[in-house]
């Protein structure tokens, strides 16, 4: 298996050397670039190809926001955690609508900072509640769409369990099936909706009103 290239986009020099510092002993890692400003992560992108980038929030000039929107609009691929040391739902929900997979605090443990990047770069990574009812607020006020979902009964019931911020283990559990049958599922429920990951079938769901 390849490792999962990673360009690190903070201001900051501490910050981004201690991010190199958490992932270049982990096999599986593979830090490819760093950038001290927006445009540079946007610049670098386009050379280093990373399937991951860590993104502060607050960087001079081009913030980390517009950056995120820059990048998911011309390299729909890549995935985008947003790093930050606030939990301020209102950004997080901003850069979560601008196209970021998720965020990370960066208080938090390492070992826990390492399975949430690697979780994202595999499409694992559950929404916090907090996220998920953001979504819920900003997408119920819309009318139903009269298409029919092209999704079986059960890949529904996936589907929903996902728009709550459940994990794939919390929704084997729920639904008393292995979590290889949840991936399968939901790699099934993105293909026919033509989505790439948790956060677009989140959005999707309640967009189209099959999320009560």
């Amino acid at each position: 298996m390849q490792p999962i290239r990673i360009l690190i986009a903070d201001d900051h020099r501490h910050a981004r050397e201690g991010m190199r510092e958490l992932l270049e002993p982990e096999p599986s890692f593979e830090v490819v670039a760093e950038a001290q400003t927006g445009q540079e992560a946007l610049e670098h992108t386009a050379v280093y190809m990373p399937d991951v980038i860590l993104m502060d929030i607050n960087m001079p000039g081009m913030s980390g926001l517009e950056a995120t929107r820059q990048i998911k609009n011309n390299y729909p691929y890549v995935k985008i955690i947003m790093v930050t040391v606030s939990d301020d739902i209102t950004d997080l929900f901003q850069a979560i609508k601008q196209g970021a997979q998720g965020y990370l605090l960066k208080n938090i443990t390492p070992g826990a900072w390492l399975e949430y990047v690697r979780a994202v770069a595999l499409d694992e990574a559950p929404l916090t509640r907090e996220l998920a009812v953001q979504l819920l607020k900003e997408f119920s006020t819309r009318p139903p769409a009269s298409e029919r979902s092209p999704l079986t009964p059960r890949e529904q019931e996936i589907l929903e369990q996902v728009a709550k911020g459940k994990s794939n283990r919390d929704i084997s559990t729920e639904l008393v099936i292995s979590e290889h049958t949840v991936k399968n599922h939901l790699k099934n429920i993105m293909q026919k909706l033509h989505l790439d990951n948790r956060v677009q079938l989140t959005r999707y769901a309640y967009d189209q009103g099959w999320v009560k």
